[in-house]
């Protein structure tokens, strides 16, 4: 079988990986106030729990980096996926809070790994068509995390215990990385790995700040909404319980909606209009959220940042893969930490200087961090 003849297998093999980390991470965070109940902590060590995890998930990307230069980048995402299958089981049955803090570092490696590796083999597979690709994979990434909220949710509300979704998601990935074995791009980076430092193409370090810039503001977006709307809502506005859900679901909708978009978008009219349009809009929909603080106004406008932050990401990475073919590993696994900092300030920054009604003028937090790095989006713009 060719290597083109392979492509839709390969397409079907790397989305299903998008697809599993979208549903291993959804499981994780909604399941963490059952894990909270179970082995005793409180809101402040989960918030520890969780920036250990995303510090071991930069580790993990590194640990890509390493594993693609000598192996490929199909090594690093079964080798991620093997870690995330690994610790989900473990954080699903454990009662004992060191192991539950060795699991969650475990998973946390594996969700670097599997960040940086997964957009590797995107970049493999972009290269292959003449079509972009990565908004779908993306794609892929979120309508998962929609069901997995969806499933736990309904397995809580009929008080069945979190351990089963956790175990059920970690079937996902075990599968894929065996799947993945034989189907994802075997290719490594075009260049020998043994060859001298000395004599490799110099990265291009200002165009890797650029690109990570973007993905940093979207992160910044995606982590603000999904740690603080529910709150805002529930504490600012007052919102009746059943609505409270409402902001995160229509942020996520509305960037699943635009993942699915942004491939017809970018083909019809460019990387740079689309990035330009979704900044327009991320600013637009906090102002309405900062502005005009009812329940209904909060809703559209985190469903206008949904759709921003949806398409920022995916075209930054198919960016980053073109930057320079020949050493595309390396360069996506250092843009892929720009990814955590951004996942960090996102949660830190609102929490920090607001609470209650103040949340809502907080998102413009967000808003200015985009406006501010809105130059770097001329790095999408490709020069033939």
């Amino acid at each position: 079988m060719t290597r083109i003849t392979r492509l839709p297998v390969r397409r079907g093999a790397v989305g299903a990986a998008y697809a599993a980390q979208g549903l291993g991470y959804a499981t994780i965070v909604t399941a963490l106030p059952a894990l909270k109940d179970r082995v005793s902590i409180d809101d402040t060590t989960v918030s520890l729990l969780l920036l250990g995890t995303c510090l071991a998930a930069a580790a993990g990307s590194l640990l890509a980096d390493v594993i693609a230069v000598h192996r490929g980048s199909r090594a690093a995402l079964v080798t991620g996926l093997a870690a995330q299958a690994v610790a989900l089981i473990a954080v699903g049955l454990t009662a004992s809070f060191p192991l539950l803090v060795i699991a969650l570092a475990v998973y946390g490696v594996g969700l670097g790994a599997v960040d940086a590796a997964s957009n590797m083999q995107g970049a493999l597979l972009q290269r292959f068509h003449e079509r972009p690709v990565f908004g779908r994979l993306y794609a892929a990434y979120t309508g998962a995390a929609i069901l997995a909220t969806g499933a736990t949710a309904l397995v809580l509300a009929t008080r069945v215990p979190a351990t089963v979704t956790l175990v059920v998601a970690a079937v996902v990935p075990a599968a894929i990385a065996l799947w993945g074995a034989r189907a994802f791009d075997p290719a490594r980076a075009a260049r020998n790995a043994d060859e001298p430092v000395a004599d490799r193409t110099p990265l291009p370090r200002r165009a890797i700040w650029a690109v990570g810039s973007i993905v940093f503001a979207a992160f910044v977006i995606d982590s603000a909404v999904a740690s603080w709307s529910t709150i805002y809502l529930t504490d600012g506005l007052r919102a009746e319980p059943g609505l409270t859900p409402l902001g995160y679901g229509a942020y996520l909708v509305a960037m699943l909606a635009a993942r699915l978009g942004t491939d017809p978008a970018v083909r019809a009219f460019g990387r740079l209009r689309v990035g330009v349009a979704a900044v327009v809009i991320a600013i637009a929909g906090a102002i309405v959220v900062a502005a005009v603080p009812v329940v209904p106004a909060a809703i559209v406008g985190f469903a206008a940042m949904g759709a921003a932050s949806g398409a920022l990401v995916p075209i930054a990475f198919s960016r980053a893969g073109e930057l320079l073919p020949e050493r595309g590993d390396e360069i996506i696994a250092r843009v892929n930490l720009f990814n955590y900092g951004g996942a960090v300030a996102g949660a830190v920054a609102l929490g920090l200087i607001a609470a209650g009604p103040a949340l809502g003028p907080a998102f413009l937090i967000p808003a200015v961090i985009l406006a501010l790095l809105s130059p770097s989006l001329r790095a999408l713009r490709v020069r033939r």
